[in-house]
C-alpha cells in the first residue's frame, strides 16, 4: 500500500478514534490492569497469571463486555463494514497475556486492536511479567493484518 492508499491510512484513523472517542474506555481497561497488576505479592512468570486475573476484572467490571461495540465502531472509523456482530469472545475479543485484543476481519485483512498493558520482563533471572509503565492511549495499538 502506498502512502496515498487510502487503507494504508485506517489503523491510524483506527487508533485515533479509539483513544480519543473510547478515552474512557481506554482508562477503564487500563485501571484493570492497575487492578491486577496491585493485587500480585510478586510478578508472575506464566501467563496464566496475567491472563485469568484480567480476564475476572474485565469481566467482573463490565469492561469486558463493552469491546465489541469499541471494535464495531472502530471497524467503522478505519472504513471498513463488519460481516457479523463482535461478541466478547474469540474470535474477536481475546484476552491475552500482554492485554486484551480485539479483531475483525475486513475486505483487507484483519484489523487488529491491541491494548498492550503487560510485558514480559527478561531482566532479572526468572522472565516475569510487569505493568507497562505508559499513558492509558499510549498502550493502544491497532494494526491492519494482511
Amino acid at each position: 500500500m502506498s502512502p496515498e492508499d487510502p487503507r494504508s491510512q485506517a489503523p491510524a484513523r483506527a487508533r485515533s478514534h479509539v483513544v480519543e472517542d473510547h478515552a474512557d474506555l481506554v482508562e477503564a481497561v487500563a485501571a484493570c490492569a492497575d487492578q491486577v497488576a496491585g493485587a500480585w505479592e510478586t510478578p508472575p512468570t506464566d501467563r496464566a497469571g496475567v491472563v485469568e486475573p484480567l480476564r475476572g476484572v474485565m469481566g467482573e467490571s463490565g469492561v469486558l463486555e463493552r469491546l465489541p461495540s469499541l471494535l464495531a465502531s472502530t471497524v467503522a472509523a478505519a472504513g471498513y463494514e463488519l460481516q457479523a456482530s463482535p461478541v466478547a469472545a474469540p474470535p474477536y475479543v481475546a484476552v491475552t497475556s500482554v492485554g486484551p485484543v480485539c479483531r475483525a476481519t475486513v475486505t483487507d485483512g484483519r484489523l487488529v486492536v491491541t491494548f498492550e498493558l503487560f510485558e514480559l520482563d527478561r531482566s532479572g533471572d526468572a522472565a516475569t511479567y510487569r505493568r507497562r509503565d505508559c499513558l492509558p492511549g499510549k498502550s493502544v495499538v491497532v494494526e491492519l493484518r494482511g
